[in-house]
C-alpha cells in the first residue's frame, strides 16, 4: 500500500485506524469541507470507521456529517496509508484511507459536526488546496 505523508516515528506507538473519505463530483468541481477550528484545513469528506460500523456506513454517516449532503453509487477507487498525531483524540495514528468516488444527489441540512464547512472547489483548486497529499493523489488520478 501506497504511503503519504511523514515517516513514522519508530519511537511511537501508532494506533491502526481505518477511515474513509470520498470524492463528490459536483458542479465542474468537487464538494469538499473546510474543517475550521484547530485543523484550518481542506478536507474530502470522511473520517474514521467506528468500531462494529460497516465503511460504507461510515461514509454515508461522515459525509452527511460534514457536509450535509446525502450521496449514493459509493465505490472503492484508491487505498493509502500515513502515519500522523491526532490532537483531537490525543492519539498517534496509522491511517488507513480508503478514498471512494460518490455521487452527491441531495442536500439535507447544514453540517451537523462543528468547524465544518461544505465547499465546492475546482480541481485545480483541490489539487493545490486539500491538506492531505493522499488525497491531492487521489483527486489527480480521479481527473
Amino acid at each position: 500500500m501506497q504511503r503519504f505523508g511523514a515517516t513514522p516515528n519508530p519511537a511511537k506507538k501508532y494506533t491502526h485506524r481505518p477511515g474513509v473519505y470520498a470524492i463528490l463530483p459536483l458542479a465542474d468541481g468537487i464538494l469538499t469541507t473546510f474543517q475550521a477550528g484547530i485543523h484550518n484545513e481542506y478536507q474530502l469528506p470522511g473520517g474514521g470507521v467506528d468500531p462494529g460500523e460497516q465503511p460504507i456506513q461510515a461514509l454515508h454517516r461522515e459525509v452527511l456529517e460534514e457536509t450535509g449532503w446525502r450521496i449514493m453509487r459509493p465505490r472503492v477507487f484508491f487505498r493509502f496509508k500515513r502515519f500522523v498525531f491526532m490532537p483531537e483524540y490525543d492519539l498517534w495514528a496509522e491511517k488507513i484511507c480508503t478514498v471512494y468516488t460518490a455521487q452527491p444527489v441531495m442536500r439535507r441540512s447544514a453540517p451537523i459536526e462543528e468547524n465544518h464547512f461544505p465547499i465546492v472547489l475546482n480541481v485545480e483548486e483541490a489539487l493545490s488546496l486539500l491538506a492531505v497529499s493522499g488525497d491531492r493523489y487521489a483527486v489527480s488520478l480521479f481527473f
